[in-house]
């Protein structure tokens, strides 16, 4: 009996149809390797200057409209009347560009960052408003000039034709909402009111957008009609996309939901969420979403909250400071309790590094996402350099981790303990200076309240750091 070894090697034709047909003489299939999904394309994000850039060419294009529409004159009346229009049109522009910067568009948020878009529409719509009282009053003294009738009858007169009743009104809401936002005003107004007014600027930018319909510049021509409700069609699917079906649709498939509130010092807590496929919402360390825990006495108040860890096995954590109501009822909440997420939001990311050595500066509860910044930010043993400054060792959040993190990683952690008065300011640029010899060498991540931000930023940028490379991000919107 022979063995396999030993059996006759049968021969095939050296045929290239035997060769295909014939069993033997095909060669092994390959071992297909195992498929690796491709990494997920970075986020889009438009640069400040991008966003300013493409803000003034909108500007420009509806200063062309008015002057293709406009007919010069030396008539009171007509003078009058032309500068209304254009008045009117940059109003008009003005509204739909702060609905934008609002919108919450994720390439603009990431891109720009959310306190920057908030200054400018609280700057932008000053000149808004004064654009809109402007309007009205060319609007009245060229009507005036050309009926020969004093201003209050020509008001009169002007408030029977129910678009320009639409627009007196339409202006008022958008008064009322300016007047809520000024500081002295927005101190004693309570949040939930504070928000329920500003849904009125939605209903007042549609009585000015119908008022423009009929105007002479856009109600003359259906070529001119058409470009002004193109880009206000675009931002009012924005507004409906990303702040309306996008929460929505995220509280559905995610159901998240808290579990675990654990003590992190006097008056933190750190809240514990967990849901399903949160790796979907490309949550990059650094930044913030808006939370609605539907809790008896938290659900109507959407509050953001910076993440203080890296999103893990579909956990979220965010660490809060009782500093107010909502603040303090955080603390009560139990395992269970449904969480509507809305974000993220932020461009404290490490997109914005520009240089090898980073330096993290907080303040107070700002550690958070520098705490999430510190562990995440790629870098070498020397690299990474975190201060954080507190009143004292017991306000000191998450201590036990910045320290494992900087001896994991290598990395320098400096307490800058002491009170707010002391004649020693840890922040003094010379203290930088000592504690970071090159300073000028690094990049700056910084957060903290408002004051601690501002002083910190102004010395760092007399210690040599340019302000390009200082990065920050405040929440008091």
């Amino acid at each position: 009996m022979t063995s396999p070894a030993d059996a006759p090697t049968r021969s095939f034709p050296a045929h290239p149809l035997y060769s295909r047909i014939t069993p033997q003489a095909v060669p092994p299939r390959p071992t297909r390797a195992p498929r690796i999904p491709p990494a997920p394309a970075p986020p889009l994000r438009t640069s400040p200057r991008a966003l300013v850039t493409g803000l003034a060419a909108g500007a420009a294009l509806t200063v062309t409209l008015w002057l293709v529409q406009a007919e010069p004159s030396l008539r009171l009346d007509a003078l009058f009347a032309t500068l209304a229009h254009l008045s009117g049109l940059l109003a008009g522009y003005g509204i739909l560009t702060m609905l934008l910067l609002m919108a919450r568009v994720p390439a603009i948020e990431h891109g720009v960052g959310a306190d920057r878009l908030a200054r400018w529409h609280a700057l932008g719509g000053r000149y808004v408003l004064g654009l809109c009282f402007a309007h009205a009053a060319l609007a009245l003294c060229g009507y005036a000039a050309h009926t020969g009738t004093d201003i209050l009858t020509t008001t009169l007169d002007l408030m029977r034709y129910p678009s320009l009743a639409a627009a007196a009104a339409g202006t008022a809401l958008l008064t009322a909402v300016g007047a809520s936002s000024a500081r002295a005003v927005r101190r004693r107004v309570r949040h939930e009111t504070w928000r329920a007014l500003h849904l009125l600027t939605y209903l007042g930018a549609g009585l000015a957008f119908a008022h423009q319909l009929s105007g002479p510049d856009l109600a003359g021509g259906p070529l001119a009609a058409w470009l002004w409700t193109m880009p206000h069609s675009t931002v009012g699917v924005l507004l409906v996309w990303y702040r309306l079906v996008v929460p929505v649709r995220q509280a559905l498939r995610h159901s998240l939901r808290v579990i675990e509130v654990r003590t992190e010092g006097p008056g933190v807590v750190s809240v514990v969420m967990q849901g399903l496929g949160l790796d979907a919402l490309r949550a990059e360390p650094g930044q913030f979403f808006r939370w609605r825990f539907l809790h008896r006495r938290l659900w109507r108040t959407s509050l953001p909250f910076s993440l203080s860890a890296p999103v893990r096995d579909d956990t979220l954590r965010i660490t809060v400071k009782a500093c107010g109501d909502h603040t303090r009822r955080i603390r009560r909440l139990r395992p269970g309790v449904r969480v509507l997420a809305t974000g993220p939001f932020g461009a404290l990311t490490a997109h914005r590094r520009t240089r090898r050595k980073v330096l993290l500066l907080a303040g107070g509860v700002g550690i958070t996402p520098l705490r999430a910044l510190f562990e995440t930010l790629p870098g070498n043993p020397g690299d990474l350099t975190l201060l954080y400054r507190a009143g004292d060792a017991a306000q000191l959040v998450l201590r036990e981790e910045l320290e494992a993190i900087a001896d994991s990683r290598g990395a320098a952690l400096h307490y800058l303990l002491g009170p707010s008065d002391d004649p020693f300011d840890p922040l003094a640029p010379h203290a930088l200076r000592r504690l970071v010899p090159d300073l000028d060498e690094h990049d700056v991540y910084l957060c903290g309240p408002p004051g601690m931000s501002s002083a910190a930023a102004g010395a760092l940028k007399r210690a040599g750091v340019p302000g390009s490379h200082i990065h920050t991000e405040h929440f008091a919107f």
